[in-house]
C-alpha cells in the first residue's frame, strides 16, 4: 500500500503530465494536406478550444475527483474518468436540446417557393430507348455522419495514460509491463511479444502529385524471423535506394511513340516530396509502378518480396469517393464503382501475391463490398478496417467488430479512450480471432508511449508510418529498446503468430531442410541483416518453424 504522501505526489505528477502532454492524444492534432486556408484556420481554432477545455477539466474537476485513489489502481481511475465523461456528454446533450427548443420557439418567416422546374423534353416519335435508359446503376449509400467528439474529451485519454506512466515510475517498472499487468489481471506474463512493424515507404494517395490516388501508403512488413531492429534496417536500406531513384533522373530512352503534340514522348521524371506520414510522396500514374519500384530494389539488394518481406496497401478509400459521380477516383480521371473496385483488388493480389493486407479498401458504408472482397480475398490477405471502423467506445458499446467484415482493426489511443478501454478492445478482437494493429495518429508528437501500449497489449502489428521525421524515428527507437530489454531479461516471446499461420497457409515462405531460408547476401548494405547463429536468432527460427509445423500437421 502506498502512503497518502505517495498518493499526493503521484497525482501531482500525473496531473502535470496530463496537462503538459494533452496534445499528444488529441484527435484535433492532425495533419490534413492541401487543406484550404480558411478550413485550416477553423480547425486550428477548434483545436485550441478543445485543448483549453481539456486542460480546464484536468486542472479542476478531474484532479479533484481522483484524489485519494492510488495511481496504481488504473481500473478505478478509468472508471472515475468514464463516469465523469458520461456526465459531460449528458450535460452537452441537454445544452443542445435547450438551444434547439429556443430556436424552435421562434416562428420562422416562410420563404417564397422556388419556381417549378420545366418538364423534361418529350421523346421524338419513333425514338428507340438508348442503352442508358435500360441500365440503372445502384445508387451509393450516403456517407454516415462523423461521430461527434466532445470538446475537451482528449483530457480523458491523456489523464488515463498519465496515471499509467506515473504508476510505472512509482513502481520502478517500464510502462509496457504495467499495461501487460493491467491486461492480465495483475498477473505478470512470463513472455511478452514485440509487434511486427508495418513501415510506410511510399505515398501515392489523393494528395500525391501524380495521377495515382489508390495507394495512400505502400507499406512493407519485414520477415517475422528478424528482430524489429533487423527488419527496420533492411527497410531503411530499401528506403535509401528509393531516395536514390528519386534523385537520379531516368536515362534517355529511345521512344518511337509520339505524344499528343506530335513529338516523341519522353520518359516520366519521378519526383518525390517528404510526407507527414514519414515517407516520400511520389508522382506515379498506375498502381503497378510503386510495386515494381520496390520489387526492383529488392532484386538489387538480393531480397525477395513474399519471402524476406511482404507488402500492405492503405487504400484510404474514404478519401477517393467522388459523391457527385458515386464512384471511387482510383486515378485522376479514372472512376470505378464499388463492384469494379473488387475486381481491381483481386487483379492486384493475383499479380502481386506478396501483398498480404489491404487497409480500408472501401468506405465503411459499402458493407456489401466488404463482404464480397472478404469472400474473394479473405483467405489470401488480411482485410483491415482502419478509418472504416467505428471508434473504440462505439465498438465496446455494441460488442461487435464484424461490421464491416474484416480480418482485423487498427486501434488508436485518442480522445476519451482509457487504458482499460484499450485492454477491453484488444480482448474483444482476440476473442473474435481477429488481428489488432496499433496505429499512430497523423501529425502527432514524439511521445513514444504508444509503443509501450502496443507491447503491453500484445497486438500483432504496430503501424508507425515511415522512417523519417523525428516523432516517428523516436517510436522506432523505443521499439528497439523494448525488444533488447526483453531479450536481456529472457522475456521475449514469439511474435506475429497469426502472420506465421497466414504465410504457412498460403505457402509463401520458403523452407529448406535446415529451416527458414535466410535473406540472400548479394546486395550491397545487406550484410548486417543476416540472421546470426546466436541463441536469440536460433530461438526466433525455432519458434517460427514450430508454429508452421504445428499449423500444417494438426
Amino acid at each position: 500500500m502506498q502512503s497518502s504522501g505517495e498518493k499526493c505526489t503521484g497525482w501531482t505528477g500525473a496531473s502535470n503530465t496530463a496537462s503538459g502532454n494533452i496534445l499528444h492524444h488529441s484527435k484535433f492534432y492532425q495533419v490534413h494536406e492541401n487543406t484550404l486556408p480558411e478550413l485550416a484556420e477553423a480547425e486550428e481554432l477548434e483545436r485550441k478550444e478543445a485543448v483549453s477545455a481539456a486542460v480546464q477539466w484536468v486542472n479542476e474537476a478531474i484532479t479533484e475527483q481522483l484524489q485519494g485513489i492510488a495511481p496504481s489502481n488504473q481500473a478505478q481511475v478509468d472508471q472515475v474518468l468514464r463516469i465523469f465523461f458520461e456526465n459531460k456528454v449528458q450535460e452537452d446533450k441537454e445544452k443542445k436540446e435547450l438551444e434547439k427548443s429556443m430556436e424552435d420557439s421562434i416562428v420562422p418567416i416562410p420563404s417564397p417557393l422556388p419556381p417549378a422546374p420545366p418538364p423534361p423534353p418529350a421523346k421524338k416519335k419513333g425514338q428507340k430507348p438508348g442503352r442508358n435508359d435500360n441500365i440503372v446503376e445502384k445508387p451509393i449509400i450516403p456517407a454516415e455522419p462523423v461521430e461527434p467528439v466532445l470538446s475537451g474529451s482528449m483530457a480523458i485519454g491523456a489523464v488515463s495514460l498519465a496515471v499509467a506512466k506515473t504508476s510505472a515510475i512509482l513502481g520502478n517498472n517500464p510502462l509496457y509491463l504495467n499495461i501487460a499487468l493491467l491486461k492480465h489481471s495483475q498477473e505478470q506474463p512470463k513472455k511478452l511479444t514485440v509487434p511486427l512493424p508495418m513501415v510506410s515507404l511510399l505515398s501515392c494517395g489523393k494528395s500525391s502529385p501524380g495521377k495515382l490516388n489508390l495507394m495512400k501508403e505502400v507499406i512493407c512488413i519485414p520477415h517475422p524471423g528478424l528482430t524489429a531492429k533487423q527488419g527496420v534496417e533492411m527497410l531503411l536500406e530499401i528506403q535509401k535506394h528509393i531516395n536514390k531513384t528519386i534523385e537520379t533522373p531516368p536515362p534517355p530512352k529511345a521512344d518511337t511513340k509520339k505524344g499528343h503534340n506530335g513529338g516523341k514522348r519522353s520518359q516520366q521524371q519521378i519526383t518525390g516530396k517528404p510526407s507527414h506520414l514519414g515517407c516520400l510522396t511520389i508522382n506515379y500514374e498506375t498502381a503497378e509502378q510503386p510495386l515494381l519500384l520496390i520489387q526492383g530494389i529488392c532484386a538489387t539488394l538480393g531480397l525477395e518480396l513474399g519471402t524476406n518481406l511482404h507488402l500492405a496497401i492503405n487504400c484510404a478509400a474514404h478519401e477517393l469517393m467522388d459523391y457527385s459521380k458515386g464512384k471511387y477516383e482510383v486515378m485522376m480521371g479514372t472512376y470505378k464503382n464499388a463492384a469494379e473496385m473488387v475486381d481491381l483488388y483481386v487483379d492486384l493480389i493475383n499479380k502481386y501475391p506478396s501483398i498480404i493486407a489491404l487497409i480500408d479498401p472501401f468506405r465503411k458504408e459499402d458493407s456489401e463490398q466488404w463482404d464480397t472482397i472478404w469472400n474473394a480475398l479473405g483467405s489470401r490477405c488480411y482485410i483491415i478496417a482502419g478509418t472504416a471502423s467505428k471508434s473504440i467506445s462505439k465498438l465496446l458499446e455494441d460488442g461487435n467488430i464484424s461490421t464491416p467484415k474484416s480480418s482485423g482493426l487498427i486501434i488508436n489511443h485518442t480522445n476519451h479512450t482509457t487504458m482499460s478501454d484499450l485492454v477491453q478492445i484488444t480482448d474483444l478482437i482476440e476473442s473474435k480471432k481477429h488481428i489488432a494493429i496499433f496505429g499512430s495518429t497523423e501529425g502527432e508528437s514524439s511521445d513514444d508511449s504508444l509503443v509501450d501500449l502496443a507491447v503491453g497489449l500484445g497486438v500483432q502489428f504496430i503501424k508507425l508510418g515511415g522512417l523519417s521525421r523525428g516523432e516517428r524515428v523516436t517510436k522506432y527507437n523505443r521499439l528497439f529498446t523494448i525488444e533488447e530489454e526483453l531479450v536481456q531479461n529472457g522475456a521475449l516471446g514469439m511474435s506475429a503468430f497469426l502472420l506465421c499461420c497466414h504465410l504457412a497457409m498460403n505457402k509463401r515462405t520458403k523452407m529448406g531442410r535446415g529451416g527458414l531460408e535466410a535473406p540472400r547476401q548479394e546486395g550491397r548494405g545487406i550484410q548486417s541483416l543476416k540472421i546470426s547463429a546466436d541463441k536469440t536468432r536460433m530461438a526466433f527460427a525455432t519458434m517460427y518453424i514450430v508454429v508452421l509445423m504445428d499449423y500444417l500437421f494438426t
